[in-house]
């Protein structure tokens, strides 16, 4: 047996969903009957995999009644789910969907009892805001993930930028970490058109079990969010010269910068230009103080005006 393939086969059944045994025979290039083999030998090393009854046969991986061997202890398996739901809640960039999909696949198997020993370190755990950042129920990241990756409709109340409620009959394609912000990508059906949410926005998620067919999106995924909250919503564009040590502002301030969505020019060893978008100047001022070095903004004239604003206010509050 191929070790490569049962790992190939253990990644796939650690998705939340029902494989039938013929697509799981296609994926690994296998019959049938070797991917029963593989199951069963998966369950001979306590990987608790369910199988159903019909033509074709299913499998999916359940919570059983210990963690599977050689993979995480208890103490583990409770650290590493804390350390996701606060990443998936205050998102670090560049691990978001990271932390979502594996809080996903990691909860598909939790058994019970450290179900509650989470449940109870999250309600005795009281996390520090991020400023300016929407709360986001991680256990909503992670049933969007499933239905995501298990492409599963789904139902919820939505309420939208001017405060109205409805319900909405979506079918999810992606979860696009944006910032401060978490959205959906979806077809909403009453809408017959795609549409993005906002994570923050939604409330009473049920999951209807009907599998859907996937549909090509208009276009990637982030590329489609972006280009959507900036023609829907007012942002401002920030044009800023960055000041600092060459080494300063050839790694750590770059690297921040590049993480805010911005787009950044070295023009020598110790400048560069940032081109930036935000919809708020607060917020765009609090990024630029945020970098730790001098700046010198060049447009737009508002964000000059806010700055000024906030400088008198900081002087007076220094007394």
């Amino acid at each position: 047996m191929s070790d490569s393939r049962l790992l190939t086969l253990l990644s796939l059944l650690q998705t939340p969903r029902e494989w039938p045994g013929g697509e799981l025979a296609e994926r690994l290039g296998v019959s049938r009957r070797t991917v029963r083999r593989d199951v069963e030998r998966l369950r001979a090393l306590g990987y608790p995999v369910e199988a159903s009854m019909g033509a074709d046969g299913g499998y999916r991986l359940v919570a059983g009644t210990a963690m599977p061997p050689l993979l995480l202890d208890d103490e583990e398996a409770v650290a590493i789910t804390v350390g996701l739901s606060t990443a998936a809640r205050h998102p670090v960039q560049g691990i978001e969907e990271a932390s979502v999909r594996a809080l996903a696949k990691l909860e598909q198997v939790l058994p019970a009892r450290l179900r509650h020993r989470v449940g109870a370190l999250g309600a005795a755990t009281v996390p520090m805001p991020v400023p300016g950042a929407p709360e986001v129920d991680p256990e909503l990241l992670a049933a969007l993930s499933m239905a995501v990756t298990g492409r599963e409709r789904v139902r919820f109340v939505y309420r939208t930028n001017d405060g109205r409620t409805g319900g909405r009959l979506v079918d999810p394609h992606r979860l696009v970490a944006a910032g401060r912000r978490w959205y959906l990508l979806g077809h909403d059906h009453d809408r017959d058109d795609w549409r993005i949410f906002r994570i923050d926005r939604i409330a009473g998620l049920l999951r209807t079990g009907a599998r859907v067919t996937p549909r090509e999106p208009p276009a990637d995924a982030a590329a489609y969010v972006a280009d959507r909250l900036y023609s829907s919503a007012p942002t401002y564009e920030a044009v800023v010269t960055l000041h600092g040590p060459g080494t300063e502002v050839g790694t750590e301030v770059v690297t921040e910068v590049v993480r805010a969505l911005g787009e950044v020019v070295r023009q020598d060893e110790r400048t560069c230009r940032l081109r930036m978008h935000a919809d708020t100047l607060d917020w765009l001022a609090f990024r630029l103080l945020s970098l730790g070095c001098e700046f010198e903004v060049h447009e737009p004239a508002e964000l000059t005006t806010r700055l000024r604003e906030l400088a008198a206010r900081l002087t007076r509050a220094a007394g």
